[in-house]
């Protein structure tokens, strides 16, 4: 059974990804609105084993009370819970490195560097070996992964193209600071890729791209480039 990745919206408009591997589907990220999830999934809602949510800016998290009331089970830190004052029985507490069971995935939340209150990534596995790595919102993964099959991954900028627009004051100094410590750029990314295993990997995408500092079509190339894989940008840039 393949896994099928459907990125419903990415950016800093909004991130929502449906993932499936023909049992259990998945929804990553919940950042824009209800009808419009509804409308992407042709309302198909309640087939939906559940929701990741990755951290607490609405850009991933705008349409979470909507999603529990709509009687899907939500899972997030403490700290994002925490950030957006939110409980109930719909909504569940994740840990960083404490696995948990969804449907037929194994998933395994671990931390990663963002400007928020406990952000996660993800790595999801399935009954028939295939790995699917999520992470977003992060200046740096710290850990190796193995054995990976799909790479989900933010990419939200290049150095160069951020500094030209910092030059040319089109991003403001302090906006920059916040880009650095707080988002993946085009050479993490490819020190990433470079760090781990890719042997099994079928296909890369690339995720949340910055409206102003980025290049799909040279992120996707150099990506290409380095590591001989499929790659595609999630928003269809």
């Amino acid at each position: 059974v393949l896994i099928e990745i459907l990125p419903l919206a990415s950016g800093s408009r909004g991130n929502c990804y449906h993932i499936t591997d023909g049992r259990t589907p998945l929804l990553l990220e919940c950042g824009i609105s209800m009808p419009e999830i509804k409308r992407r999934l042709q309302f198909k809602v309640s087939e939906l084993a559940g929701c990741l949510i990755s951290h607490e800016h609405k850009d991933h998290s705008k349409a979470l009370k909507e999603m529990m009331a709509s009687g899907i089970d939500c899972y997030v830190s403490a700290g994002t819970a925490e950030a957006l004052g939110i409980s109930g029985h719909r909504l569940h507490i994740i840990k960083g490195l404490q696995q948990l069971q969804l449907g037929g995935w194994t998933v395994l939340p671990f931390d990663v560097q963002h400007d928020a209150k406990e952000p996660l990534g993800f790595l999801l596995a399935n009954k028939a070996g295939d790995k699917l790595l999520y992470a977003t919102d992060t200046y740096y993964l710290k850990y190796k992964f193995r054995g990976l099959t799909h790479i989900l991954v933010e990419c939200n900028y290049a150095l160069d193209i951020l500094q030209k627009n910092v030059a040319a004051g089109t991003v403001p100094a302090a906006v920059k600071d916040r880009v650095l410590r707080s988002h993946f750029s085009l050479e993490n990314v490819k020190g990433f890729l470079r760090a781990n295993d890719l042997s099994d990997v079928r296909e890369i995408w690339l995720l949340h791209l910055s409206d102003g500092n980025s290049d799909a079509e040279r992120f996707k190339r150099e990506v290409q480039e380095l590591t001989g894989l499929p790659t595609y940008i999630a928003g269809g840039k």
